[in-house]
């Protein structure tokens, strides 16, 4: 279902152009949404040795992604858009699967993370450049987001790396396989 042009945009867009970055925003409100409710669902069934490590790593980068998704709401709004903000409305437009890992040790869910935020990092990085040929405050609001997204994953990174800086994932596509990769270099005792 197309939705109808706004009735106005910021100064220097036309309204088509306005739509065009709210749409792009609309996909990013969904992500962002998503990885703050997988944040606090790693938070709440991580265990393990690493347990109180991560769900205390974890709740800031909630709070920290929450505000990221008022602000693009809020950008959304600013363009003469209505954003979307519903888990029905996230659901079905979403292009990802939800998150696969249930009750597991913090390394397991780190490397599911580490895939998670490789996700939605690529992706933000591609809106951002896309915004950018249209509108450059929408473009700075992302590559902000950015710096934050990949600190995050960086905290993520540190608990899978080796001090040869390899990850304990090793390459792995999915959130299982990464995260029982992760699982299983750990119970080793080592990551190459």
């Amino acid at each position: 279902m197309a939705k109808s042009l706004p009735k106005y945009t910021v100064p220097s867009l036309s309204v088509e152009e306005g739509a065009t970055v709210a749409t792009l925003l609309q996909d990013r409100l969904n992500a962002l949404n998503d990885l703050a409710l997988t944040l606090k669902h790693i938070h709440w069934n991580v265990v393990g040795p690493h347990f109180i490590a991560v769900h205390e790593m974890l709740d800031p980068q909630v709070d920290a992604v929450r505000a990221m998704v008022d602000a693009v709401a809020e950008r959304i709004a600013t363009l003469g858009s209505s954003p979307t903000g519903t888990p029905g409305a996230l659901v079905a437009e979403r292009k990802w699967d939800d998150y696969s890992i249930g009750r597991a040790d913090a390394i397991a869910h780190l490397g599911a993370l580490d895939l998670v935020y490789d996700g939605v990092i690529g992706d933000h990085r591609e809106a951002a450049e896309k915004a950018g040929e249209i509108d450059t405050v929408t473009e700075d609001l992302l590559v902000g987001h950015l710096h934050d997204l990949e600190l995050f994953h960086w905290f993520v990174r540190a608990h899978l790396e080796s001090a040869s800086g390899s990850l304990q994932t090793g390459g792995e596509k999915t959130e299982k396989a990464a995260a029982g990769a992760a699982e299983q270099v750990a119970a080793n005792g080592s990551a190459g």
